[in-house]
């Protein structure tokens, strides 16, 4: 067997084997064993001032022992053999019984999915490439509009690796690359002053900063901000809500996708912990979590801990199908993994987590939604909310919308509040459009002290009623 990537910091089979011995000392069930490197690279501008640049290196390992529902846990930067043992039998410590038998021989993967190749990795891009690139952002975004008053643009790359060898003798490697820029801006106009932004993310290398995508991010983030200007606050009350293709796949994500995560059903948290077979939307309603998007920041080759990482149909023809399950969750409801064990990194133990979650797209045109609104709101983007993840009641901002008035899109709207009940917000979706857009952004999902990168998408979609916080008539 031959480990590519994570030889050069003396990773090797006998290493992975005597840890994983360690780690079985006890009578656990299963272990797992998780090496991460991990570059990073920041550089930001403020009006035309470099005001950040920032490097980082992640190098650890974490070690895993799952004793029927339990789980033992410890990491380390030291990827010597005793800090190593030392680790595993800390995660050890969860069991206690007799020993078992470490794999006779670690075996490779078969070959992964190739859903981020790069053209240019980022370990070949000197910091004079990404400094002209920022400095340019900041520049045509002032040029752009004579209201911008202020201008900030932050570039992240990210380049590494992870390796999972596990007590079933399998061993997975898999480089990961990332990369995330942000511009914001602040416009000024008759002593009023508006703040917005824009930002696109994927796992890619420099080339993701194409000629196409550096237009709109300096588009977006200008017209976002100068349309305030003419924005008021919505209507309040129970009225249609349609949501934007793209973005607004943020409350599928938060108010939906989370409840259906398999730890918060197994532990009877979700709403969603007695309907799988039930119907939980109108026919032509399909969800699913998806690992392939191309290059998407929620796309991953293999899950954290080495299972393969496909699409997942959550929910199909209105019916929930079943849940996002990682190994510990998979065994209790004896199903097969679905790929969605992901960990902020070494530190953390993996948990059930999303990846790219979205709406497929439905049977209706996006005209003939609007149309039918006689008096609602368009959510076009939204900036943050909060959720309680186990009822699903929800509250969200939208940063960007419109008012809908005899089935036209009118006056735009802001400061305005979405509230409702994720599974009847589900159960009140009435309209799909055909026009599914994955959100480009560098959405980051949280959950029990971790963050992972995640994407999210929806067609145009009409939920039939929902509460509208605003200050308007």
């Amino acid at each position: 067997m031959q480990i590519r990537y994570f030889e050069r910091f003396g990773v090797t089979e006998a290493l992975i084997a005597e840890t994983l011995a360690a780690a079985l000392s006890r009578g656990g069930d299963h272990a797992d064993v998780y090496f991460q490197h991990r570059v990073a690279s920041d550089v930001g501008v403020e009006d035309g001032e470099v005001n950040r640049a920032h490097a980082s290196v992640e190098l650890g390992v974490g070690v895993r022992v799952v004793k029927g529902d339990q789980t033992g846990y410890g990491y380390t930067e030291d990827l010597s053999l005793p800090a190593l043992l030392e680790c595993a039998r800390t995660a050890a410590a969860i069991a206690d019984g007799p020993s078992r038998v470490a794999p006779a021989r670690l075996h490779l993967a078969p070959a992964l999915p190739d859903r981020y190749p790069l053209v240019r990795r980022w370990e070949d891009v000197r910091p004079d490439e990404k400094l002209p690139l920022v400095a340019a952002l900041n520049e045509r975004a002032f040029a752009a509009d004579p209201r911008v008053k202020k201008v900030n643009v932050y570039l992240r790359d990210e380049s590494g690796a992870i390796l999972v060898a596990d007590s079933s003798g399998r061993v997975v490697e898999d480089e990961q690359p990332m990369t995330l820029l942000f511009l914001s801006v602040l416009a000024e106009q008759g002593g009023r002053r508006e703040q917005n932004g824009y930002n696109v993310a994927g796992r890619a290398g420099f080339e993701f900063y194409s000629p196409d995508r550096l237009d709109r991010v300096v588009r977006e983030a200008v017209t976002r901000t100068t349309i305030l200007f003419e924005a008021g606050p919505p209507p309040a009350g129970e009225m249609p809500v349609v949501l934007a293709a793209g973005s607004s796949g943020i409350l599928l994500h938060e108010a939906i996708g989370h409840g259906m995560e398999a730890d918060f059903n197994r532990k009877g948290v979700s709403i969603y912990a007695d309907k799988i077979g039930k119907p939980v939307a109108r026919p032509f309603v399909n969800i699913v979590d998806d690992a392939a998007p191309p290059g998407a920041r929620g796309a991953i080759n293999v899950d954290d801990e080495g299972n393969a990482a496909g699409t997942t149909r959550l929910v199909q023809d209105g019916v929930l199908a079943t849940y996002l399950h990682d190994a510990i969750s998979a065994k209790h409801y004896g199903v097969a993994p679905t790929g969605n064990g992901r960990r902020e990194s070494y530190r953390h133990p993996p948990l059930p987590r999303m990846r790219a979650t979205y709406m497929l797209p439905g049977p209706h045109e996006t005209e003939e939604i609007i149309r039918s609104v006689k008096r609602g709101i368009y959510c076009a983007n939204f900036s943050n909310g909060q959720v309680a993840i186990g009822a699903g009641d929800f509250t969200f901002y939208v940063k960007n919308g419109f008012l809908i008035e005899d089935g036209k899109l009118t006056r735009p709207v802001k400061d305005v509040n979405v509230i409702g009940n994720g599974p009847q917000a589900l159960e009140r979706v009435d309209m799909v459009s055909n026009d599914l857009a994955i959100d480009e952004g560098g959405w980051t999902c949280g959950k029990d002290g971790q963050s992972v990168p995640v994407s999210q998408g929806l067609p145009t979609v009409r939920v039939s009623s929902m509460t509208v916080g605003g200050r308007g008539t």
